[in-house]
């Protein structure tokens, strides 16, 4: 599911750059996240979908855990990954490559 609600995912990046202000500099903060957790074997499916992505596609993501963040924000987040937050829309699992590079490219 793509959400295009530039509100929500706006509000989503500002609670996770509170948590982790490292997410917050203006490099990070223009990039794909794809947020997910170790263990999680769905999130494992979509790393790999987006280095495929990234084998042909100049593209720029980092992986963030939701282990890192406060109990509200990991529970509101743990029954939705593995999700792709771009600046102005999120992609929520199932997703295949054409989905990311429709969405980031």
């Amino acid at each position: 599911m793509t959400t295009n609600d530039y509100t929500a995912v706006k509000q989503l990046r500002d609670a996770i750059t509170n948590q982790l202000p490292r997410f917050g500099d203006a490099e990070k903060s223009q990039q794909c996240w794809l947020l997910g957790t170790t263990g999680c074997h769905l999130c494992d499916i979509a790393e790999g979908l987006m280095r495929q992505l990234a084998a042909v596609e100049p593209i720029h993501y980092h992986y963030v855990d939701i282990s890192d963040f406060d109990e509200a924000l990991m529970m509101q987040l743990a029954t939705a990954i593995p999700v792709v937050l771009t600046p102005t829309q999120r992609l929520d699992y199932p997703f295949s490559v054409l989905d990311l590079q429709q969405l980031i490219v």
